[in-house]
């Protein structure tokens, strides 16, 4: 993803808007939060981008107004549990007026919306609290319809009443199929109705904003949003995979900001005066400040006034984590420091697979997203952090550790930077084109790195999943397409577009940041061979069951997704060819996976999610939930007995006497996350972590395969093993 379009910028530079009042329908209240003037000036800007330079560029009129006004409505209230259908005629004069709140620069209209839908909002959740005051009658045979988002809207008052008392029945049951008693019960859920009350409370102009600002940018095509300035620098962040700041990673609870995660080597972490569950209640600017009381605040907010400027200090009024909300506070102070965010960046790991009479090992390089520090590197800084230096790092080390093979884990990789893609995909192809762009105008540019030297010729797996998107989808397309590697997993998202950057901040000459930033798509990216990721995304050479469901994530969930096209192909030359092997590799894997009790259990699970997913209706009778609840429990316990069992015989084999010990069977508790105590969701979260992960111990089995076939089958290594790599053999003899 490029960071800046600098034609554009130059274009706008000496833009100037005005503005031309319009109002909201008598109907509706303005009462509430308003529009401020910056943002109606970031409105006019974004349409003239938006309107001029767009891949797929569209008018804003009356059409475009009432496609804004559906997502608009859609983002405020998905379920329909909110509004009536008397509140969306109110609404009906608004539909073709979209386009003149931004045009004209007053937005009144969209916010008068949004503070009805708060009031409806504060509404449902009092009734809700009063709600638990009566008892409720689990004996009746009840049913309540979770997945509302096809439903009509509720047509009166006294239905979406009936609604909510389903709601709040089924939120009573969960918890009491958990084993709470009624006034565990209702103190939980008032608890829960409060804290989303607050929650609402805390809502600002600016969220109102980019709320509304995204169901237009998202009009026109699923991958263009506007980023208030707060969003746009947690996108940096995210990007460059730093900050300036404490080191810590915080979270909201009972309206105290708390301490979830000190990052190694961060200043909280070295001062060893802060850990895990301590409580900020103040801040303060310097040594000898007086903290600002940050009881009850918006994290965001509270994280704002903590990270600063490097080698500045912060003063922190801390409530430690042992004590109660009325014990000692302790005043800590910190110099703030350049924080690295390495628990996103590529990491390693090794895994050691028995096939036939050898023992192989799949060196796996993890990858959560394609991340580049661009200011740093446009500043010349040659430590620039990268996630293609990172991953060139990591090879080097894994053949000196004698891997056998590569396995690059892109699951749930949503994209990044494409220059990283195109860089990355040379360690493994060297040079050659990667992939081709199409702007607007129609002209393609084909991305390559000319100076690129192979990082690793040997071979090379790619696993992929619903949630591989974008610069994943580029990496994996181009490998399949140079016959490079085998592409393992389920098929990726679909998005084949490219966006960039446009601030708005520059575009205006602001010093402050107060316009926000434009994510844009600016042109369709196409695989070397002709064919584009879009709509239909990258399919595995060898597939893996899935719980996705395209109807619902991904390209094709859109209901403006951009069309499946297809131009020519650009100059390449294939290095392998995998179509050979395929065959063998899948029988082995069918084979491998009827024998393996966990893979089964994911089959089953996948089957009976479906079914459940289609029924979109749970059961409010006690009875008949306790009995799916026994189901669930026997399933789980005769799956950890037959684990039990075959650990032990496994042991008996070897002749080791391991401890086993039984898993406990887990259970809906009835909870939200930040309902559970810090300590039990942290153990919770570090067991999801180390749980076998069965996908990626199959992709590397089928590695494993990979290497024992092409090492003792000569002609099915000629066509498989790449060209590079054939080369490099032959200068090693």
């Amino acid at each position: 993803m490029k960071k800046t379009l600098l034609g554009i910028a130059m274009a706008f530079a000496a833009t100037t808007f005005a503005a031309s009042p319009t109002t909201a329908p008598d109907s509706l209240t303005t009462v509430g939060l308003k529009p401020m003037q910056q943002q109606m000036q970031a409105a006019a800007m974004t349409a003239q981008f938006l309107t001029r330079f767009h891949y797929n560029t569209m008018p804003l009129d009356d059409a475009m107004s009432q496609k804004i006004f559906d997502r608009y409505l859609k983002s405020l209230d998905p379920e329909k549990l909110f509004f009536v259908q008397t509140d969306i005629d109110q609404f009906a004069a608004a539909r073709t007026k979209m386009d003149d709140a931004i045009n004209n620069q007053d937005l009144t209209t969209p916010f008068a919306m949004f503070n009805l839908y708060e009031r409806r909002f504060q509404e449902r959740l009092k009734y809700a609290r009063d709600l638990l005051k009566s008892d409720f009658d689990f004996n009746q045979n009840e049913g309540y319809r979770y997945l509302r988002e096809k439903e009509p809207w509720p047509q009166s008052e006294n239905e979406m009443r009936d609604l909510w008392r389903q709601r709040v029945k089924n939120d009573w049951l969960r918890l009491k199929l958990a084993g709470k008693d009624d006034k565990a019960i209702r103190t939980t859920l008032e608890k829960r109705y409060d804290y989303s009350l607050t929650r609402s409370q805390k809502l600002k102009s600016e969220d109102v904003f980019q709320l509304f600002m995204n169901a237009y940018a998202m009009s026109i095509e699923p991958h263009t949003n506007y980023l208030g300035p707060k969003a746009s620098e947690d996108f940096d962040i995210q990007m460059k995979l730093s900050l300036v700041g404490i080191g810590a990673v915080l979270q909201e609870r009972d309206e105290l900001i708390t301490i979830r995660e000190l990052v190694p080597g961060g200043p909280a972490a070295l001062s060893g005066k802060l850990k895990v569950g301590d409580r900020i209640v103040g801040v303060g600017q310097g040594v000898n400040s007086t903290p600002t009381d940050v009881l009850g605040w918006r994290l965001d907010d509270a994280v704002a006034l903590i990270r600063g400027n490097k080698d500045s200090v912060v003063l922190l009024d801390i409530l430690p984590a042992e004590v109660g909300p009325d014990g000692k506070h302790k005043t800590v102070t910190l110099v703030r420091n350049k924080i690295t965010l390495d628990q996103q960046a590529a990491k390693k790991s090794i895994i050691e697979i028995k096939v036939s009479d050898a023992t192989r090992r799949i060196g796996v390089i993890a990858l959560p997203t394609f991340y580049q520090d661009f200011e740093a590197r446009r500043k010349g800084d040659k430590e620039f952090k990268s996630a293609t230096r990172d991953v060139a790092r990591l090879l080097t080390e894994l053949k000196k550790e004698k891997v056998d093979s590569v396995l690059i884990d892109l699951r749930n990789n949503g994209g990044g930077s494409l220059s990283e893609a195109v860089e990355l995909t040379s360690l493994f192809i060297g040079k050659g084109p990667v992939v081709q762009q199409r702007n607007s105008q129609g002209k393609i540019n084909i991305e390559s790195e000319s100076a690129a030297t192979v990082a690793w010729d040997g071979s090379l797996g790619v696993l992929i999943n619903r949630g591989s998107a974008s610069a994943s989808e580029i990496f994996a397309a181009a490998i399949q397409d140079y016959g490079r590697g085998l592409i393992i997993g389920e098929s990726s998202f679909g998005k084949g577009t490219v966006q960039t950057m446009v601030n708005l901040d520059q575009i205006a000459r602001s010093e402050k940041p107060k316009f926000g930033e434009l994510k844009m798509t600016v042109a369709q990216f196409f695989r070397v061979n002709g064919g584009t990721t879009q709509l239909r995304g990258v399919t595995p050479d060898l597939a893996f069951p899935t719980f996705s469901d395209p109807d619902n994530f991904g390209e094709s969930s859109y209901d403006n997704a951009l069309p499946w096209v297809q131009i020519k192909a650009a100059e390449y030359q294939t290095v392998g060819d995998m179509k050979d092997l395929l065959p063998l590799l899948q029988v082995r894997h069918e084979m491998r996976i009827s024998k393996d009790k966990e893979f089964q259990f994911l089959l089953d699970d996948i089957k009976e999610f479906n079914v459940q997913r289609d029924k979109k209706l749970i059961s409010l009778n006690e009875a008949e939930r306790r009995k799916e609840r026994d189901t669930r429990e026997t399933k789980t316990k005769d799956r950890e007995k037959m684990r039990l069992e075959n650990k032990l015989t496994s042991n008996d084999k070897t002749g080791k006497a391991d401890k086993v010990v039984e898993k406990p069977v887990s259970q809906d508790d009835g909870l939200q996350a930040n309902e559970r105590s810090l300590s039990a969701e942290l153990a919770a979260e570090k067991a999801r972590k180390d749980a076998k992960d069965i996908l990626l111990d199959e992709a590397a089995h089928i590695l494993g395969d990979s290497v024992d076939l092409v090492k003792s089958n000569r002609k099915l290594a000629e066509r498989v093993i790449s060209s590079f790599t054939r080369k490099n053999a032959e200068v090693r003899q």
